[in-house]
Protein backbone atom coordinates (compact mmCIF):
# COMPACT_ATOMS: atom_id res chain seq x y z
CA UNK A 1 0.00 0.00 0.00
CA UNK A 2 2.99 2.29 0.55
CA UNK A 3 3.52 2.43 -3.23
CA UNK A 4 0.13 4.14 -3.59
CA UNK A 5 -0.11 6.77 -0.85
CA UNK A 6 -3.19 8.38 -2.43
CA UNK A 7 -5.08 5.06 -2.40
CA UNK A 8 -3.87 4.34 1.12
CA UNK A 9 -5.21 7.69 2.34
CA UNK A 10 -8.60 7.38 0.67
CA UNK A 11 -9.19 3.62 0.74
CA UNK A 12 -11.26 3.74 3.92
CA UNK A 13 -13.33 6.64 2.61
CA UNK A 14 -14.20 4.56 -0.47
CA UNK A 15 -15.20 1.63 1.75
CA UNK A 16 -17.27 3.92 3.98
CA UNK A 17 -19.03 5.43 0.96
CA UNK A 18 -19.72 1.96 -0.43
CA UNK A 19 -21.22 0.75 2.86
CA UNK A 20 -23.30 3.92 3.16
CA UNK A 21 -24.64 3.52 -0.38
CA UNK A 22 -25.41 -0.18 0.17
CA UNK A 23 -27.36 0.57 3.34
CA UNK A 24 -29.18 3.46 1.67
CA UNK A 25 -30.10 1.34 -1.37
CA UNK A 26 -31.34 -1.52 0.80
CA UNK A 27 -33.35 0.67 3.17
CA UNK A 28 -34.93 2.78 0.43
CA UNK A 29 -35.87 -0.14 -1.80
CA UNK A 30 -33.34 0.64 -4.55
CA UNK A 31 -32.14 -2.93 -4.51
CA UNK A 32 -31.44 -3.08 -8.23
CA UNK A 33 -28.38 -0.95 -7.45
CA UNK A 34 -26.86 -3.37 -4.93
CA UNK A 35 -24.86 -5.50 -7.38
CA UNK A 36 -23.55 -2.42 -9.21
CA UNK A 37 -22.35 -0.88 -5.95
CA UNK A 38 -20.81 -4.16 -4.77
CA UNK A 39 -19.01 -5.23 -7.93
CA UNK A 40 -17.97 -1.80 -9.23
CA UNK A 41 -17.06 -0.41 -5.81
CA UNK A 42 -15.80 3.14 -6.27
CA UNK A 43 -17.54 4.01 -9.56
CA UNK A 44 -20.77 2.30 -8.51
CA UNK A 45 -20.90 4.16 -5.22
CA UNK A 46 -20.17 7.53 -6.82
CA UNK A 47 -22.81 7.01 -9.53
CA UNK A 48 -25.36 5.91 -6.95
CA UNK A 49 -24.58 8.90 -4.74
CA UNK A 50 -25.04 11.32 -7.65
CA UNK A 51 -28.19 9.67 -9.01
CA UNK A 52 -30.04 8.74 -5.81
CA UNK A 53 -28.67 10.62 -2.78
CA UNK A 54 -27.56 14.00 -4.13
CA UNK A 55 -31.07 14.95 -5.39
CA UNK A 56 -32.43 14.34 -1.88
CA UNK A 57 -29.73 16.55 -0.42
CA UNK A 58 -30.48 19.39 -2.82
CA UNK A 59 -34.24 19.05 -2.23
CA UNK A 60 -33.83 19.13 1.53
CA UNK A 61 -35.29 15.65 2.05
CA UNK A 62 -31.99 13.93 2.82
CA UNK A 63 -31.86 14.79 6.53
CA UNK A 64 -35.34 13.46 7.20
CA UNK A 65 -34.72 10.30 5.17
CA UNK A 66 -31.40 9.69 6.92
CA UNK A 67 -32.99 10.04 10.36
CA UNK A 68 -35.74 7.65 9.32
CA UNK A 69 -33.14 5.13 8.14
CA UNK A 70 -30.85 5.33 11.18
CA UNK A 71 -33.55 5.76 13.82
CA UNK A 72 -36.66 4.08 12.36
CA UNK A 73 -38.68 4.34 15.57
CA UNK A 74 -37.64 7.88 16.43
CA UNK A 75 -40.70 9.51 14.89
CA UNK A 76 -42.99 6.90 16.43
CA UNK A 77 -41.59 7.56 19.90
CA UNK A 78 -41.95 11.32 19.37
CA UNK A 79 -45.62 11.16 18.38
CA UNK A 80 -46.51 8.53 20.98
CA UNK A 81 -45.36 11.01 23.63
CA UNK A 82 -47.35 13.81 22.01
CA UNK A 83 -50.50 11.66 21.95
CA UNK A 84 -50.07 10.85 25.64
CA UNK A 85 -49.75 14.56 26.39
CA UNK A 86 -52.56 15.68 24.08
CA UNK A 87 -54.94 13.07 22.68
CA UNK A 88 -55.99 15.10 19.63
CA UNK A 89 -56.98 13.92 16.15
CA UNK A 90 -54.02 15.77 14.64
CA UNK A 91 -51.55 14.01 16.92
CA UNK A 92 -53.20 10.63 16.35
CA UNK A 93 -53.02 11.06 12.57
CA UNK A 94 -49.34 12.01 12.79
CA UNK A 95 -48.69 8.92 14.91
CA UNK A 96 -50.63 6.78 12.44
CA UNK A 97 -48.43 8.15 9.65
CA UNK A 98 -45.30 7.33 11.68
CA UNK A 99 -46.56 3.76 12.16
CA UNK A 100 -47.30 3.48 8.45
CA UNK A 101 -43.78 4.61 7.52
CA UNK A 102 -42.49 1.60 9.46
CA UNK A 103 -45.13 -0.66 7.88
CA UNK A 104 -46.97 -1.12 11.17
CA UNK A 105 -50.23 -0.88 9.29
CA UNK A 106 -52.49 -2.53 11.86
CA UNK A 107 -51.62 0.14 14.43
CA UNK A 108 -51.93 2.90 11.84
CA UNK A 109 -55.36 1.67 10.73
CA UNK A 110 -56.63 1.35 14.30
CA UNK A 111 -55.68 4.96 15.08
CA UNK A 112 -57.08 6.27 11.82
CA UNK A 113 -60.36 4.42 12.42
CA UNK A 114 -60.62 6.15 15.81
CA UNK A 115 -60.26 9.49 14.08
CA UNK A 116 -62.70 8.51 11.32
CA UNK A 117 -65.32 7.54 13.90
CA UNK A 118 -65.00 10.99 15.47
CA UNK A 119 -64.94 12.86 12.15
CA UNK A 120 -66.88 10.64 9.74
CA UNK A 121 -67.35 13.48 7.24
CA UNK A 122 -63.66 14.38 6.96
CA UNK A 123 -62.53 13.21 3.47
CA UNK A 124 -58.83 13.58 4.37
CA UNK A 125 -59.09 11.06 7.21
CA UNK A 126 -61.17 8.61 5.15
CA UNK A 127 -58.73 8.88 2.25
CA UNK A 128 -55.79 8.12 4.53
CA UNK A 129 -57.72 5.14 5.90
CA UNK A 130 -58.27 3.87 2.34
CA UNK A 131 -54.55 4.14 1.62
CA UNK A 132 -53.58 2.27 4.78
CA UNK A 133 -56.13 -0.47 4.15
CA UNK A 134 -54.73 -0.95 0.66
CA UNK A 135 -51.14 -1.11 1.92
CA UNK A 136 -52.24 -3.69 4.50
CA UNK A 137 -53.83 -5.88 1.84
CA UNK A 138 -57.40 -5.10 2.94
CA UNK A 139 -58.52 -4.46 -0.61
CA UNK A 140 -62.29 -4.76 -0.20
CA UNK A 141 -62.26 -2.38 2.78
CA UNK A 142 -59.99 -0.03 0.86
CA UNK A 143 -62.48 0.14 -2.02
CA UNK A 144 -65.29 0.95 0.41
CA UNK A 145 -63.24 3.80 1.90
CA UNK A 146 -62.20 5.16 -1.50
CA UNK A 147 -65.85 5.07 -2.64
CA UNK A 148 -66.85 6.93 0.51
CA UNK A 149 -64.35 9.69 -0.28
CA UNK A 150 -65.81 10.04 -3.77
CA UNK A 151 -69.33 10.12 -2.35
CA UNK A 152 -68.69 13.38 -0.48
CA UNK A 153 -70.18 16.36 -2.27
CA UNK A 154 -67.56 18.36 -4.13
CA UNK A 155 -64.75 15.89 -3.29
CA UNK A 156 -63.00 13.56 -5.73
CA UNK A 157 -59.69 11.75 -5.66
CA UNK A 158 -57.21 13.79 -7.66
CA UNK A 159 -53.82 12.17 -7.06
CA UNK A 160 -52.60 9.49 -9.46
CA UNK A 161 -51.26 7.49 -6.51
CA UNK A 162 -54.70 7.22 -4.92
CA UNK A 163 -56.43 6.38 -8.18
CA UNK A 164 -53.81 3.70 -8.85
CA UNK A 165 -54.39 2.12 -5.43
CA UNK A 166 -58.10 2.07 -6.22
CA UNK A 167 -57.51 0.40 -9.60
CA UNK A 168 -55.19 -2.19 -8.08
CA UNK A 169 -57.66 -2.91 -5.27
CA UNK A 170 -60.40 -3.51 -7.86
CA UNK A 171 -58.09 -5.90 -9.69
CA UNK A 172 -57.26 -7.75 -6.48
CA UNK A 173 -60.94 -8.41 -5.65
CA UNK A 174 -61.67 -9.62 -9.17
CA UNK A 175 -63.40 -6.50 -10.53
CA UNK A 176 -61.35 -6.75 -13.71
CA UNK A 177 -63.53 -4.61 -15.98
CA UNK A 178 -63.69 -1.77 -13.45
CA UNK A 179 -59.95 -2.06 -12.82
CA UNK A 180 -59.21 -1.81 -16.54
CA UNK A 181 -61.41 1.27 -16.83
CA UNK A 182 -59.66 2.83 -13.82
CA UNK A 183 -56.18 2.13 -15.27
CA UNK A 184 -57.16 3.68 -18.60
CA UNK A 185 -58.45 6.81 -16.86
CA UNK A 186 -55.22 7.25 -14.85
CA UNK A 187 -53.11 6.83 -17.99
CA UNK A 188 -55.22 9.30 -19.95
CA UNK A 189 -55.32 11.96 -17.23
CA UNK A 190 -51.96 11.58 -15.48
CA UNK A 191 -49.73 9.78 -18.02
CA UNK A 192 -48.61 7.62 -15.09
CA UNK A 193 -45.87 5.19 -16.11
CA UNK A 194 -46.63 3.12 -13.03
CA UNK A 195 -50.26 2.76 -14.13
CA UNK A 196 -49.12 1.85 -17.65
CA UNK A 197 -46.91 -0.90 -16.24
CA UNK A 198 -49.60 -2.39 -14.00
CA UNK A 199 -52.19 -2.14 -16.77
CA UNK A 200 -49.77 -4.07 -18.97
CA UNK A 201 -49.54 -6.77 -16.28
CA UNK A 202 -53.35 -6.97 -16.14
CA UNK A 203 -53.51 -7.43 -19.90
CA UNK A 204 -50.80 -10.08 -19.69
CA UNK A 205 -52.79 -11.99 -17.02
CA UNK A 206 -55.75 -11.97 -19.41
CA UNK A 207 -53.48 -13.40 -22.14
CA UNK A 208 -54.05 -10.29 -24.26
CA UNK A 209 -50.40 -10.42 -25.28
CA UNK A 210 -50.37 -7.94 -28.21
CA UNK A 211 -52.16 -5.33 -26.05
CA UNK A 212 -49.83 -6.02 -23.13
CA UNK A 213 -46.78 -5.66 -25.36
CA UNK A 214 -48.11 -2.36 -26.73
CA UNK A 215 -48.66 -1.09 -23.18
CA UNK A 216 -45.13 -1.97 -22.05
CA UNK A 217 -43.71 -0.31 -25.16
CA UNK A 218 -45.76 2.80 -24.42
CA UNK A 219 -44.37 2.86 -20.88
CA UNK A 220 -40.84 2.76 -22.24
CA UNK A 221 -41.53 5.46 -24.83
CA UNK A 222 -43.35 7.99 -22.66
CA UNK A 223 -40.67 8.64 -20.05
CA UNK A 224 -39.23 11.39 -22.26
CA UNK A 225 -42.52 13.29 -21.93
CA UNK A 226 -41.87 13.83 -18.21
CA UNK A 227 -39.63 16.59 -16.80
CA UNK A 228 -36.05 15.55 -16.13
CA UNK A 229 -36.38 15.97 -12.34
CA UNK A 230 -39.23 13.44 -12.29
CA UNK A 231 -37.58 10.81 -14.47
CA UNK A 232 -35.34 9.64 -11.61
CA UNK A 233 -38.37 8.54 -9.61
CA UNK A 234 -40.22 6.83 -12.46
CA UNK A 235 -37.52 5.06 -14.45
CA UNK A 236 -38.16 1.93 -12.38
CA UNK A 237 -41.35 1.34 -14.39
CA UNK A 238 -39.44 1.62 -17.66
CA UNK A 239 -36.91 -0.95 -16.45
CA UNK A 240 -39.65 -3.35 -15.36
CA UNK A 241 -41.51 -2.84 -18.64
CA UNK A 242 -38.35 -3.75 -20.57
CA UNK A 243 -38.12 -6.98 -18.56
CA UNK A 244 -41.71 -7.82 -19.42
CA UNK A 245 -41.11 -7.09 -23.11
CA UNK A 246 -38.10 -9.41 -23.09
CA UNK A 247 -40.17 -12.15 -21.45
CA UNK A 248 -43.14 -12.05 -23.82
CA UNK A 249 -41.28 -11.81 -27.13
Amino acid sequence: MAMFPFWSDYYYLVIALQIFCLVHAFKTGNRDWLFFILFVPMIGSVVYFIREILPDITSGAFGENLLRTLWPNGRINEWEKKVRISDTVTNKMQLADAYAQQQQYDKAIALTLECANSFSKDPGIILQLARLQFLNGEYASSIVSFDKVNSFKGVRMSKAEDELMYAQALEQVGETAKAEEAYQKIIQVHHSLEAMYYYGLLLKKQVRIPEARAQFEKTRAEIDLHPRYIRRTIRKWVRLSKKELAAIK
